[in-house]
């Protein structure tokens, strides 16, 4: 079976100036990992510093889609932005986890839990061994 009979839907809302919100519907794999990072670059581009990607509607999601996000990450914290994954599937959440993108990237159960934890800032501290202090 063709991979092009899953083909992948990216919408883009800003709820904020500074936040895009991307909903992701379909398999991220590698033959359709290059349009979601289009369109994060595109963000990116027009200077969007946070991104909420809602991966509730992805079946299926391979390393592409997992090094995609890391990236954006990367890019965002140079500019005190943040990305913040919104209520994965089970599948596509049990692969968060078991490599670790999950203690990186945040997961958040909603859109306004995720524009919350936007507003709260970085949740790790500078110096860990000031934490108690």
């Amino acid at each position: 079976m063709p991979l092009a009979q899953n083909p992948l839907s990216v919408e883009v809302e800003l709820p904020r100036e500074d936040v895009a919100l991307i909903t992701v519907d379909g398999y991220l794999d590698v033959d359709t990992a290059t349009e979601f990072q289009a369109h994060l670059a595109n963000q990116l581009h027009h200077g969007r510093r946070h991104f909420l990607i809602d991966l509730s509607s992805v079946p299926f999601m391979d390393s592409s889609g997992m090094n995609i996000i890391l990236r954006v990450y990367q890019e965002t914290r140079g500019d005190a932005g943040s990305v913040h994954v919104i209520s994965p599937a089970p599948a596509v959440r049990r692969v968060l986890d078991l490599t670790g993108v999950s203690i990186t990237v945040p997961i958040s159960e909603s859109v306004d839990e995720a524009l919350a934890r936007v507003d709260e800032g970085p949740a790790v501290p500078d110096d860990p061994a000031e934490e108690g202090v």
